[in-house]
């Protein structure tokens, strides 16, 4: 086992996909796409761009993670939204959160997660400010202010 990888997506980046697109000298098929907003995705690799997206298109580099929603980190992606003619939803995410082998695994045990299945509305539909706790609830959790990672014994 090699690790794990994750995107954050309720943290925003101070750039927009405008600055990006600039940067890899691309131009952009309308303001609108230039205001889109970018995510900080996590520590590791910050310079380096990952989009989530549905559907899984036919795009160079992608990773499917599950059966509607793919992660692709190459360049044609990008010039495809830019044109307008990217994948019908997106999210643009700069860096990612990589664990070492079980490492995760581990922290879950731990109860450092509150682990569920992924869901591609909040990805792509929910508010960024509502992410976490729209995720909380479906699993149940309906204020995640009383969350702890202590366990005890009944």
């Amino acid at each position: 086992d090699e690790g794990t990888m994750g995107i954050i997506i309720n943290r925003p980046h101070e750039l927009s996909l405008g600055t990006l697109l600039s940067q890899m000298n691309i131009e952009a098929a309308s303001d609108s796409i230039k205001t889109t907003p970018l995510y900080d995705g996590g520590p590791v690799t910050p310079e380096h761009g990952f989009v989530l997206h549905r559907p899984l298109g036919d795009w160079e580099v992608t990773l499917p993670t599950s059966d509607e929603v793919g992660l692709t980190a190459s360049k044609d992606i990008i010039e495809a939204i830019a044109r307008n003619e990217g994948p019908e939803e997106y999210l643009i995410a700069l860096g990612y959160a990589g664990w070492s082998a079980g490492q995760l695994e581990q922290e879950i045990l731990d109860n450092s997660w509150l682990a569920g299945p992924a869901n591609h509305s909040i990805i792509f539909n929910t508010p960024t400010e509502e992410r976490w706790a729209t995720a909380a609830a479906l699993l149940g959790v309906d204020d995640i202010t009383l969350l702890s990672t202590d366990t005890g014994h009944a």
